[in-house]
């Protein structure tokens, strides 16, 4: 089969990131410049992305078209794709309930074949090998694993029902991101009582604890931006699989106070915590 062409539904951290590995066995991949930022250019220009005027162009050209953007813009994104006619492969790889997957499925069915998608892991940079996990019609799956193969991103077919993966995406996602909340949390409390460092030592007796890792706090805040609408999805999640979903809608709230840090990566632990106390 020839390289296909791939384009990329934005080049944010980990959509650039993934495109970039697509690009070893895609014949070029597009980004669209319209409405995108400064930021988002550089990325692009640094990975080696091909960029286009308009959305239609980069539909005209793309065989397939991976969408990894924040949850919130999800369903008006694949709108936009749906009202163009796309006819290739669609791979919703948001970090979205399954029900809001499912709503976006019909609205590119049945000229696009659409493949649930949902990556766990960081960024394939720097060594760092997440997993794209998938599911959806059998001969679309087969083509996102052929355009990775080889690549730091490594894929997984959990099946043909679509729903499947950011079922998986979320229930992770659930754990992780709220775990590192309890911990911004409980490092919180205890400095204001001064026993922040005690509260290190009891941790660091434990073995994988979140706990004992304080310096990730900083890096929680400038991610919360994106982190609080997931976990808004992981709740609705829940709620609609009957489970409570208000720990996760606390979770979101707290770290909505940290909105204003987005991609701050010179936020000091101190900072993060100030700005948790006194948003």
């Amino acid at each position: 089969m020839d390289q296909p062409i791939v384009g990329i539904l934005h080049p944010g951290s980990m959509g650039a990131a993934v495109a970039a590995c697509a690009a070893a066995n895609a014949s070029e991949v597009l980004w669209c410049e319209a409405g995108r930022s400064a930021a988002s250019a550089a990325r692009a220009a640094e990975f080696g992305l091909t960029p286009v005027a308009r959305l239609p162009e980069l539909l005209d050209r793309s065989d397939i078209v991976i969408s990894l953007c924040p949850p919130a813009v999800a369903e008006d994104l694949a709108h936009d794709v749906a009202e163009h006619g796309f006819t290739g492969v669609y791979v919703e790889a948001n970090a979205i309930s399954p029900e809001r997957t499912k709503r976006i499925a019909p609205l590119l069915e049945p000229d696009a074949a659409i493949v649930d998608g949902g990556v766990v892991g960081s960024p394939p940079v720097r060594g760092k090998t997440p997993v794209l996990y998938l599911s959806g019609p059998a001969d679309a799956t087969a083509r996102i694993e052929a355009v990775f193969v080889g690549t730091a991103v490594q894929t997984e077919v959990l099946g043909t029902e679509v729903g499947k993966a950011s079922a998986l995406k979320l229930a992770y996602a659930s754990f992780q991101k709220t775990s590192r909340v309890l911990v911004a949390l409980a490092v919180g409390m205890a400095r204001e009582h001064g026993v922040d460092q005690e509260l290190l030592e009891v941790a660091s007796r434990r073995t994988d604890s979140y706990l004992a890792e304080p310096e990730y706090i900083p890096k929680t805040a400038a991610r919360a931006w994106r982190w609080g609408p997931e976990l808004e999805e992981a709740a609705d999640t829940l709620a609609a699989a009957g489970l409570p979903p208000e720990m996760l809608r606390a979770a979101a709230s707290t770290l909505a106070r940290w909105n204003d840090a987005k991609d701050d990566g010179k936020l000091t632990l101190t900072d993060a915590l100030d700005r948790l106390a006194q948003p």
